[in-house]
């Protein structure tokens, strides 16, 4: 589990193609405490520390995240948001993200409000109905609360902090964003199902 609040911009140093993909991610985590095994969201998606080196860490990416995710287009040099899981007492500072992608959505545009950021994105429309104003998403692993919604478009407000400390200073219009909507929505909507 996380919250969607980065701690880290990693970058990606190599990619191996076989069976799965095979990502290099360079960090400044100190990597004497994450444990072989252990979690770490990159770009919002759930990944397994497989291998590791001082400065650096190796993950797996199935053919279903890459075809579920923005992951697909990762190459050497991209830099992606990273957050390490959740240790029991931590804060938190954003709202519970499990990793799990639940689809793209593509950033619409980009507006300049005051020292803010307004951007709209558009989410596939089966996700559209579990986005709902003042309720949260994670967007690239990034928590934020939803402004405003309209059929499938919805808007955030993007702080500067946020922008340095994470990769959304580099956003462009037409961006495939990784989105997972906030899991109490999912199953609000589903226990609706069964009493429709």
């Amino acid at each position: 589990m996380f919250t969607g609040i980065i701690t880290d911009q990693g970058e990606i140093r190599a990619l191996t193609h076989g069976g799965d993909l095979k990502a290099r991610i360079g960090c400044a985590y100190d990597m004497g405490t994450v444990d072989l095994g252990a979690s770490i969201s990159c770009d919002g998606v759930c990944l397994t520390v497989v291998e590791m080196g001082p400065d650096w860490f190796d993950v797996d990416v199935s053919a279903e995240t890459l075809s579920k995710t923005n992951l697909d287009i990762w190459a050497e040099g991209r830099v992606v948001n990273l957050e390490r899981a959740l240790k029991v007492g931590d804060e938190l500072g954003g709202h519970i993200v499990s990793g799990h992608v639940d689809g793209v959505a593509t950033l619409v545009s980009l507006t300049d409000e005051g020292d803010s950021t307004r951007a709209v994105f558009e989410a596939p429309a089966a996700l559209a109905r579990f986005i709902a104003p003042k309720g949260s998403v994670a967007l690239n692993g990034t928590s934020f609360t939803v402004n405003e919604v309209d059929g499938a478009r919805f808007g955030i407000n993007m702080i500067p902090h946020t922008k340095q400390v994470t990769t959304w200073g580099r956003a462009a219009e037409g961006d495939r964003i990784n989105l997972e909507v906030d899991t109490m929505a999912r199953y609000v909507a589903r226990l609706q199902e069964f009493e429709a």
